[in-house]
């Protein structure tokens, strides 16, 4: 082999040593190891506090709403009881009222008779009548049988519903301004 051409050998560079990258992280020593123990259990030991303390919560909530409910449904009975009785009275006071005033235009027809005419005299006897026979059936109903009377009339007749209360409404205003 002497008359061939020999390569010559590959010379190699030396390679640079690997710098750490700066993601890469030294090894922990067992100082770090333990103070990272110690955080894990003081996390885990707030974790379990802050569940304890979410259920004792839950409890006394879902005690606090016992509570409410209960005193709730008393005073919602409470004021069912007292509208009932205030109902009956102001349905009592109503009838008694709507009598009297028909005795009284009943009574005062015969002077309408003498001073204005026996046709005024009529229209007075009649709607004393008609006061007398409405103070009768408003006693002869209950207030449940009124409330879905009303119920009914407004459901017929909505704008002189409206319009009745509005009138209401004014008659209440001016009465309770004039205090």
């Amino acid at each position: 082999m002497a008359g061939a051409a020999t390569t010559p050998p590959k010379t190699t560079k030396p390679r640079a040593a690997k710098k750490p990258a700066a993601t890469e992280v030294a090894k922990p020593t067992s100082n770090t190891a333990e103070a990272k123990s110690r955080f894990n259990a003081a996390l885990d030991e707030a974790k379990a506090g802050a569940a304890a303390l979410t259920a004792e919560a839950k409890q006394r909530g879902a005690g606090y709403k016992g509570e409410v409910q209960a005193k709730g449904e008393d005073y919602y009975a409470q004021a069912r009881v007292k509208a009932g009785e205030l109902a009956r009275d102001g349905k009592a006071k109503t009838s008694d009222a709507l009598s009297s005033l028909g005795k009284a235009v009943a009574d005062n027809a015969a002077t309408l008779d003498e001073k204005l005419g026996p046709k005024y005299g009529d229209y007075a006897r009649s709607a004393s009548r008609s006061l007398q026979e409405t103070a009768a059936k408003l006693d002869s109903k209950s207030v449940e049988e009124l409330s879905e009377d009303a119920r009914e009339a407004v459901r017929r007749n909505p704008g002189k519903a409206v319009g009745i209360a509005a009138i209401a409404g004014f008659f209440l205003a001016r009465l309770f301004r004039g205090k």
